[in-house]
């Protein structure tokens, strides 16, 4: 078995006084990818939130390849090789494509190479470098946040709701560049997603979120995959 990429041990974590994740353990191997699925308001972004430093832990630990992180301020984790796009708009509207892309690296030396890289998945964007990001459509906008992160080489992507409220052949461009990044880095990632056939078509495996606490898991591949995750948001 690969080692583990991302561990969450007996996470608790809320806003201020409200607690919403209770005791949460979750292994995510190295190149894996996993999608945390389940209901709005179950605790899923809040735990994204909480792997990133954003909020405080209250109990628990968590580890990036094998490291504590469980204190590290954001800025600190995304250094470390976590890259996270936000449910919330994350892009700023006034800089350019460019600029948004650049502002994932270390060195802005790198730019060319990592976005040479990266634009035959995102094609979109090869002659429209100099474009305001906030003069994109909501789905250029989604590709572009992916993009940015895909640019940083992460060893871990969290994706937040990458695919609410978009056209399905944005959501198919999207998968492919999930996949794509998946065969040719082999990088790991923790998905929280609402669209459930595109989270079981980009990852190995899935977990459910109910009322703060994992409830459930599979492969899924299996054949009663969908059906047991649809079970979970019908009640």
């Amino acid at each position: 078995m690969s080692q583990a990429a991302l561990q969450m041990n007996a996470v608790t974590s809320g806003y201020k006084a409200s607690v919403v994740l209770r005791s949460v353990s979750l292994t995510i191997r190295a190149g894996e990818a996993v999608a945390l699925l389940g209901k709005n308001g179950m605790g899923k972004s809040t735990l994204l939130k909480t792997v990133m430093g954003y909020l405080p832990k209250k109990s628990g630990a968590i580890q990036l390849a094998g490291g504590d992180i469980t204190r590290f301020a954001p800025h600190k984790i995304a250094r470390l090789g976590i890259a996270y796009a936000a449910q919330e708009q994350a892009l700023f509207a006034d800089l350019s494509i460019r600029d948004n892309l650049r502002l994932g690296l270390v060195k802005e030396s790198t730019f060319d190479e990592r976005f040479t890289e990266i634009e035959p998945v995102f094609p979109v964007f090869k002659t429209r470098l100099r474009q305001y990001a906030g003069t994109l459509s909501g789905g250029e906008q989604k590709m572009l946040l992916l993009a940015r992160a895909l640019m940083m080489r992460p060893s871990v992507i969290l994706l937040d709701e990458i695919t609410e409220g978009l056209q399905p052949s944005v959501i198919d461009r999207l998968a492919d560049a999930l996949l794509w990044e998946r065969e040719k880095r082999g990088t790991t990632m923790l998905i929280v997603e609402q669209n459930v056939p595109f989270a079981l078509k980009v990852v190995d495996r899935f977990v459910v979120l109910k009322q703060g606490e994992i409830v459930d898991e599979g492969n899924a591949c299996a054949d009663e995959a969908m059906e047991k995750v649809f079970n979970h948001l019908r009640v």
